[in-house]
């Protein structure tokens, strides 16, 4: 991937990341020519054949101009007008001969330049950290890789060329009406130098226009991509209404944008026409006037044509590029942004770990001093299972995040067997870590795909092992088609009991040493529960073990239980030497208690 942090460290990542600041042109041309540097053979010889047809194309009206002279000379030589005739078939066809050949080169070059892109972004995309998706939504960065490259890839294709052609033709045509009639020719600059100040006064204006639009099609995509993925949450609350509201106004934002676009061209078209229309009756007024012949005049009036309809394009073309150059801006604002999780040049690699892990003296922030951790310091051994438990935003779950360098420290050290994981490279650290989660993500594909992420190196009996070790089994071997059993998106069509079984076993899967569980028994039935907490006796033995768990019952096992609150650890030991401190654990055991009590009359009354 093309690097250019060095250039931009100056830049502001917000701007960066919504994709508003602002890129030179000379800047923008740096980076397009990374991306164009390998295609240019294809784009040379394109060059060549466009020269060829532009040649062309400007002979065609003087082979028409001695054909009109000759049937108007009074004596007409049948011979001559056939010759002439295919002369001008001739050189139309080989003219569109060229032009399918130049076509072909140029599609070809601007799709490997549009997939080199849509790679690099995606990348990109991947090494960013949880706080900078956090940051941008994801319907912006969808539309960034989709939509905007594609705007891209007309310029590559379409746009660059047309532009490159219409000048040549615009000059050639210039000089062949010079060497036609000279005062004629001159005549024509006023009109020429109209629609060209027209032009760049519309291009100005349309630049911001476009600008507008493509802010407001990004938040309205992002809107569509959060509220699609929130309908359930939408429709039980009976926000239909609100949320149609919010779409109406981010809907009426485009519109107007695509407005002040329109009342552009809205001006610029209907001018040029004026301008053409106007002109072609001063070539007939001074055609005549100067004593032109009849062939000549008609060469004029058809080298207009040819003269007007590229200045006439010229507003789709600047529509075009302003469109590509404020999609390429989004685009390279996304790719400024530094990943912040990034491995150092000593880095090392880790195939194995014992599992010892320890933090000192850790103060974490998400954004500038506001701690979320404040100097937690604690050891877990290997092979030991140790819980967190505390109040919501205690840092439980920061914690196993900047286990596995989801985030980075301000302070102090987080070591794995002595090693600063600072200094291992982040794949091989996420590698050994295995992560079980309470909201578990599910591909569209099959369980099977999602078991092991598409790894066919993994063989059947290892997955159904998998399965078995969990107990994920007694369900799939339920299931029509098994292994192969659809899974729908975000895995809807499986229950949430389900899911996080299938999520276990993806774990066990890929053979972690570390293993983390983020809540990861809440939100389930009983009778599933039981199949977990069978599942995570088994799993004690695969290594270190970091549990978070909302319900204490589930830790009390636990070699040591970690108390959390306000960022702070306040007490850690076993289950039963922090009930017998009855300290802010003992309160937590007591209040959970007490809500087992109000929810189970039964219980409470046999207890």
């Amino acid at each position: 991937m093309p690097d250019f942090f060095d250039d931009v460290d100056q830049l502001d990542e917000k701007d960066r990341l919504s994709g508003d600041q602002k890129i030179p042109f000379r800047e923008f041309f740096r980076r397009v020519f990374v991306y164009l540097k390998p295609e240019w053979p294809r784009f040379t010889c394109a060059a060549l054949l466009l020269l060829i047809n532009v040649g062309l194309d400007i002979l065609l009206p003087l082979i028409a101009s001695r054909m009109t002279d000759h049937l108007t000379g009074g004596r007409l030589d049948l011979t001559y007008l056939i010759a002439i005739s295919l002369a001008y078939f001739a050189v139309s066809l080989v003219n569109n001969g060229f032009l399918y050949l130049e076509s072909m080169l140029l599609q070809k070059a601007g799709q490997q330049i549009i997939y080199n892109l849509r790679v690099d972004v995606f990348s990109h995309i991947e090494e960013m950290s949880r706080n900078q998706f956090s940051e941008m939504p994801v319907g912006a960065l969808v539309t960034r890789v989709t939509s905007y490259t594609q705007s891209m890839s007309d310029l590559f294709t379409n746009v660059i060329v047309s532009v490159i052609k219409n000048f040549l033709t615009v000059f050639g045509v210039y000089v062949i009406m010079f060497f036609i009639n000279v005062r004629l020719a001159l005549i024509m600059l006023v009109p020429v130098t109209l629609i060209f100040v027209s032009s760049l006064i519309f291009s100005k204006y349309v630049g911001g226009a476009f600008r507008r639009e493509r802010k407001k099609i990004s938040e309205l995509n992002t809107f569509l991509n959060e509220t699609l993925s929130g309908m359930r949450i939408i429709q039980i609350f009976n926000r239909e209404e609100k949320k149609r509201s919010e779409f109406d106004e981010k809907n009426t934002g485009l519109r107007r944008a695509r407005a002040g676009v329109i009342r552009g061209f809205a001006l610029y078209r209907p001018f040029v026409t004026f301008v053409y229309v106007l002109t072609i009756a001063l070539i007939f007024w001074f055609g005549v006037a100067l004593g032109l012949s009849p062939g000549s005049i008609l060469a004029f009036y058809l080298y207009t044509g040819r003269f007007f309809r590229p200045v006439e394009q010229l507003a789709d073309q600047l529509n075009n590029i302003q469109r590509a150059k404020s999609a390429s801006e989004r685009l390279f604002n996304l790719m400024d942004v530094k990943p912040q999780i990034v491995d150092k040049k000593d880095a090392i690699e880790l195939d194995h770990v014992e599992g010892r892990i320890e933090f000192k003296n850790v103060w974490f922030a998400y954004e500038g001093e506001h701690w979320i951790l404040k100097d937690v310091s604690f050891t877990i051994e290997p092979g030991q299972t140790c819980a967190f438990v505390g109040a919501t935003g205690a840092g439980k779950t920061t914690i196993l995040g900047l286990i596995v360098r989801n985030y980075e420290i301000q302070k102090g050290q987080i070591l794995i067997d002595g090693v600063d994981i600072a200094r291992i490279k982040v794949k091989s650290l996420r590698r050994l870590v295995g992560q079980m989660l309470q909201d578990v993500f599910l591909f569209s594909g099959t369980i099977k795909s999602n078991l092991t992420l598409h790894d066919d190196s993994i063989p059947d009996s290892e997955i159904a092992r998998a399965c078995r070790y969990v107990g994920a089994d007694g369900f799939i071997e339920k299931l029509d088609k098994g292994y192969d059993e659809p899974v729908i998106e975000r895995g809807e069509n499986f229950s949430q009991g389900q899911r996080q079984l299938l999520s276990f076993a993806r774990t066990v899967l890929h053979r972690p040493q570390v293993l983390i569980l983020d809540e990861a028994t809440a939100n389930i039935d009983t009778e599933t529960e039981s199949l977990i907490q069978a599942s995570l006796e088994k799993m004690r033995s695969i290594g270190t073990m970091l549990v978070v768990a909302h319900r204490l019952s589930t830790i009390q096992h636990a070699d040591q239980i970690i108390v959390l609150q306000d960022g702070s650890v306040i007490e850690h030991g076993t289950h039963q030497s922090l009930l017998s401190n009855r300290g802010y654990y003992w309160k937590l055991y007591q209040m959970q208690f007490e809500e087992f009590d109000r929810d189970d009359p039964l219980a409470a009354e046999e207890g």
